[in-house]
């Protein structure tokens, strides 16, 4: 493969994800259905999801870290208010550790596949 075929490739498979600031990473959004794609590509894909994924437990900890100073403050909290928008913020990173952990288990099922190709 030449220097501009693998770059061609890497721009391709960087332009498969997309950064969701909510979550704190990089999301699938793939431009071409799966079935459609290339071996090659359909485990490019795999590869590099599966090291985003490695980062989610991390994600989720930092997340959980922020809950537990937020419920910290709240309870201390005597404003109302104030109350309140603690209360929204805590669930608002209880939804993202919620995302997180469906996005953690979302992966395509090579397996099957490949056996299919066997």
């Amino acid at each position: 493969m030449t220097m501009l075929m693998q770059a061609d490739e890497e721009f391709w498979l960087a332009s498969q994800f997309a950064f969701d600031e909510r979550l704190g990473i990089r999301l699938p959004r793939l431009t071409e259905d799966w079935d459609s794609l290339s071996w090659s590509r359909q485990i490019a894909l795999l590869e590099l999801w599966e090291r985003i994924r490695g980062n989610i437990p991390d994600h989720v900890k930092r997340f959980e870290e922020e809950i537990k100073i937020k419920q910290a403050m709240l309870y201390e909290e005597e404003d109302f208010a104030a109350s309140c928008r603690l209360n929204s913020e805590i669930a608002e990173l209880a939804s993202r550790i919620n995302d997180l952990h469906i996005w953690f288990r979302t992966q395509q099922e090579l397996d099957r596949e490949s056996k299919r190709h066997s």
